[in-house]
């Protein structure tokens, strides 16, 4: 235990073992004036409550890259294991019902719909499945849609991706290739799409596995 002569200000130290539990008084060894400390038994001084009238407000900004980062850190934290993570932007009426789909197919889901950072997290590969519209959200110029058109061969390729909307025919394969999609769904079977999920990726995974292991051997014959 530590206290601050009032007088010289000079720091005094007290072996914790040596301290009584009521509050006690020591002399400093530098000016003599006496400097009392608390004791055991007394609580910790609580911090003294932020000044409300100089606290900065966090604007809507600030707040989307605060969350931005810590999905950032948990999805780097959930790297090392085998959960595969989804990204849901879908409006609100949707996006709890594919996220239920997405949570019952054994994903780890995040729901948010920022198109910028949604497209740069995908860059970094920390998604796999993208569920979303092709319309851009409220107040933003470009929709995640469009976001992840602009990847590149092999980042698009590492993402599965699901268009919903009133205008397709759930599981219409030439919708999907239109789209440059993987699955297509209509709005009202969002909740009940398991089964042609787990289809659809299947044959996905299928026809890409065939795809690398013909690149690995063209790789190793110098090709």
């Amino acid at each position: 235990m530590q206290a601050n002569c009032p007088n010289c200000g000079n720091r005094i130290v007290i072996d914790d073992a040596k301290v009584p539990d009521r509050p006690f008084q020591v002399k400093c060894p530098k000016c003599q004036t006496m400097a009392r400390f608390p004791g055991k038994a007394a609580a910790p001084a609580e911090a003294p409550a932020p000044d409300a009238a100089v606290e900065a407000p966090v604007s809507g900004e600030v707040r989307a890259q605060l969350m931005a980062q810590i999905r950032r850190e948990m999805a780097a934290g959930s790297a090392g294991g085998d959960e595969e993570r989804a990204l849901v932007a879908l409006p609100t009426n949707h996006a709890s019902a594919m996220t239920l789909v997405l949570t019952r197919l054994g994903y780890g889901v995040d729901t948010f719909d920022d198109a910028a950072e949604g497209g740069r997290l995908l860059e970094q590969g920390v998604y796999d499945v993208v569920a979303t519209a092709r319309a851009a959200g409220t107040l933003q110029r470009e929709s995640l849609y469009q976001r992840i058109a602009r990847l590149g061969g092999d980042a698009r390729r590492r993402i599965f991706l699901v268009l919903a909307g009133d205008e397709f025919k759930t599981g219409d394969g030439a919708q999907a290739w239109a789209c440059q999609a993987d699955l297509v769904v209509n709005s009202k079977d969002v909740s009940s799409v398991d089964t042609v999920f787990r289809s659809v990726l299947a044959e996905r995974n299928r026809v890409y596995q065939a795809f690398l292991e013909a690149r690995r051997r063209f790789e190793a014959s110098g090709g």
